[in-house]
């Protein structure tokens, strides 16, 4: 499986950026996914940019003003932009709707991310990434999450505060009302949570108001808070269930826990703590290599460096105070 992250689609367009010819008039995003590359691109190459669908109807975005109409000489190179190609259906259905115009307009084609078999459909394609994969700006919209296991706590919802977590009146009362976060446009295989399974029926009144969509609910079957704390099995419970079954993501909240349940079950564990797809979490080569914890590292060096310099001001502070 090969993921991106919205950081590694900005790095792609900058690093592949000249490759664009230096010549186009206006950057045209194709909706949705389209949009977010596109408005890198036009920022990147001070370029002005629209959608597609207002580009037909003569209109583009300007500064200060949501749209603007424009003349037909202004523009005339035109760069449609896209995330991906997949099976290509979508671009040939956004040329087919374009082709009215072509002789009017000169069009090319981009996408950031292409299939080695796709690769010549675009103009221009940024760089290849096989499938299966995923994206960080539609993975909660991708058409297999019915393969895919879910925690629910950080990932559907917020977390429980310390407050609230008291396994009596103020947790029943988060577990209804509990603010959603990311929840998915498809169908979601099965939520496995370290909720108790006692608290099943406040769990699946959230999941129905909040319309979360899922074929099975695997909680932990333990009497309370205090027993759950005791055991302290989050990851293998959570690994459990995404091993024993045709599963190929899960997504979880904790990195420590991601990091638990692929060493547990050798799958991939998409992490909603960075971001991350981690895929190897036991591969030291491969942690240092892609860089996916590198951002933590440096904050510990950072607080490291902070500390040592604390304490050897306090150490020549204390030379001086026995030297007097």
């Amino acid at each position: 499986m090969n993921y991106r992250s919205i950081k590694d689609l900005n790095e792609t367009i900058l690093r592949e950026l000249h490759v664009i010819p230096r010549d186009i008039d206006l950057i045209v995003g194709v909706p949705r996914s389209g949009m977010m590359p596109a408005n890198l691109m036009a920022l990147y190459l001070n370029l002005p940019y629209t959608d597609i669908h207002s580009f037909i109807n003569g209109y583009i975005y300007k500064s200060g003003a949501r749209r603007q109409f424009f003349d037909n000489s202004e523009y005339k190179k035109i760069l449609v932009v896209d995330d991906s190609i997949a099976s290509g259906s979508a671009l040939i259905e956004c040329k087919q709707s374009l082709e009215h115009l072509d002789g009017k307009y000169d069009f090319k084609y981009c996408v950031v991310y292409t299939t080695p078999e796709k690769e010549n459909l675009a103009d221009y394609a940024l760089e290849i990434v096989s499938t299966p994969r995923y994206f960080q700006w539609n993975v909660f919209n991708h058409t297999t999450l019915e393969k895919a296991c879910f925690d629910i706590d950080g990932v559907l919802c917020v977390d429980p505060t310390e407050t609230q977590n008291d396994d009596g009146p103020q947790y029943i009362s988060f577990l209804l009302n509990a603010a959603p976060l990311y929840i998915p446009g498809s169908k979601i295989g099965t939520l496995v949570t370290s909720r108790l399974e006692k608290y099943r029926e406040e769990t699946e009144t959230w999941l129905k108001n909040n319309g979360v969509r899922y074929d099975k609910l695997v909680m932990l079957n333990l009497p309370d808070m205090k027993a759950r704390q005791k055991a302290n099995c989050h990851g293998s419970h959570k690994a459990k269930e995404y091993k024993s079954g045709k599963y190929n993501l899960f997504v979880e909240s904790d990195l420590k826990q991601a990091i638990e349940i692929n060493k547990l079950t050798k799958k991939p564990v998409y992490c909603t703590q960075n971001f991350e797809m981690i895929y190897d979490a036991e591969s030291i080569s491969y942690n240092i290599k892609s860089g996916k914890y590198l951002p933590f590292l440096r904050r510990y060096a950072l607080h490291l460096r902070s500390y040592l310099k604390d304490l050897k001001s306090k150490s020549q502070l204390l030379r001086k105070v026995l030297s007097a």
